[in-house]
């Protein structure tokens, strides 16, 4: 699988988007936040696939670990 996070300037200001499409990473994480599931999310965001989901679920550790 490619990268699954993309940021581009041109795209809603540089924010972090899941890759092909306009939906902001962190709306994923509020959704979860809010108690949705995975499964609400991809319903309500049908251009992100489960492999792009899971695959930022798996850095967010990582990647939080370096930042903080």
């Amino acid at each position: 699988m490619d990268w699954p996070i993309d940021v581009d300037p041109q795209r809603l200001g540089g924010t972090p988007c899941f890759t092909g499409t306009r939906v902001p990473v962190a709306s994923l994480f509020d959704h979860l936040r809010l108690g949705h599931t995975v499964a609400y999310f991809l319903e309500q965001f049908p251009t992100v696939t489960r492999e792009q989901v899971e695959a930022v679920l798996r850095l967010a550790p990582r990647t939080l670990v370096r930042v903080g």
